[in-house]
């Protein structure tokens, strides 16, 4: 029977060796999180020491706790500290792959987290693979809708999303070209189906204003995008829409048109005409006060109540000079006008001037 003193010291060495594994780079190895800290996390190998993982190679999608098995990378074998630098996302990418395929193939519905925002949408990592979640595939209920050139405030809102859980699909998946695209929008598309379904023209809904453009007003109407355009917020003439509602803030409108993706709302709507009850006061052929509000080549808006404007056309100026409305006519400028039609109809009233001789036709 042999004994310890009978074993050489290259046999002893080759037990120790045995044992021992070094780490090699580019291998995938597994360990369990000894200690967790800010910037750092490290990683109990066994017989092949301890790993560190720098906090970005972790992945922004993954919170880790002690104790937990991970599977790693080895970038380099031994730093000046003595441990072994460990990458959990290069690891997990090619694992990650698999699974973004096998998601996009079934079209589950998964939830992500988005890491950081450029103004083109939301930067997201799922799997251990980082991917992108652009600003036209967000739903209504996030959609950043602001003026054209309100580019920072566009980032603002996207910003806010950042560690947010988002419902998403995946859009696309290429591994060979290292493109994945989310959407938000295909993620609540069924459940939005069934809301356009119980909807109908005429029904008041309320919604939160998500934006305001030069146009109108966009509405979130229970993750249904809707527009309140320019000419339905109010009965009055309306040149800023941010005069009347606010982002963030309730609003109560009429749907009056459905289509596949959106709402065409309006407000003014749920109030009576002012219209129709000043157009009353006003008759064929009688003189009325009125203030040019606008000027244009085809004649002069003339505001002659609070809510009824009227139109000067250009034919009923005369000759020459005289039929020229810039000529003619001054900016909020107050004069007397003669009212020649009424039509209740279409909301019209033409006006002329005192004495003016109408062009020959």
């Amino acid at each position: 029977m042999a004994t310890a003193a009978t074993i050489t010291m290259d046999e002893l060495l080759a037990i120790e060796d045995a044992s021992v594994k070094q780490a090699t780079q580019g291998e995938v190895i597994d360990g369990k999180v000894l200690i967790v800290k800010k910037h750092e996390i490290l990683v109990d190998l066994g017989p092949q020491g301890v790993g560190l993982v720098p906090r970005r190679e972790v992945g922004y999608s993954r919170a880790l706790n002690v104790g937990d098995e991970v599977t790693a990378s080895v970038v380099d074998t031994e730093l000046d500290n003595g441990y072994v630098l460990l990458s959990l996302r290069k690891a997990a990418k090619d694992k990650g792959w698999d699974e973004v395929i096998a998601m996009m193939e079934s079209g589950n519905i998964i939830d992500v987290t988005p890491y950081d925002a450029n103004r083109g949408g939301l930067l997201v990592e799922y799997e251990g693979v980082r991917g992108f979640l652009p600003v036209s595939q967000l739903s209504a209920e996030h959609y950043p809708r602001v003026g054209s050139s309100d580019k920072d405030e566009i980032l603002q809102r996207l910003n806010a999303l950042i560690n947010q859980v988002l419902k998403v699909r995946i859009l696309d998946a290429d591994r060979k070209a290292n493109k994945l695209i989310f959407s938000e929008k295909e993620a609540v598309k069924e459940g939005l189906a069934a809301r356009f379904e119980k909807l109908t023209i005429g029904d008041t809904v309320k919604g939160v204003a998500t934006g305001v453009v030069d146009y109108g007003i966009f509405v979130n109407v229970e993750g249904i995008e809707g527009l309140v355009h320019i000419s339905e917020i109010s009965w009055e003439r309306v040149n800023n829409p941010g005069d009347y509602v606010k982002v963030g803030q309730t609003i109560e409108a009429k749907i009056i048109a459905i289509d596949k993706e959106r709402l065409s709302l309006s407000m003014k709507q749920l109030s009576e005409d002012p219209w129709l009850s000043e157009v009353e006061q006003f008759k064929s052929g009688e003189t009325v006060e009125g203030t040019v509000t606008r000027i244009t080549p085809f004649g002069a808006f003339v505001q002659i109540s609070s809510a009824v404007e009227a139109l000067v056309h250009v034919s009923e100026l005369g000759d020459g000079d005289s039929a020229d409305p810039e000529k003619v006519f001054t900016l909020n400028e107050r004069k007397s006008f003669v009212v020649l039609d009424i039509e209740k109809d279409n909301r019209k009233i033409s006006l002329g001037l005192p004495g003016a001789t109408k062009k020959t036709k």
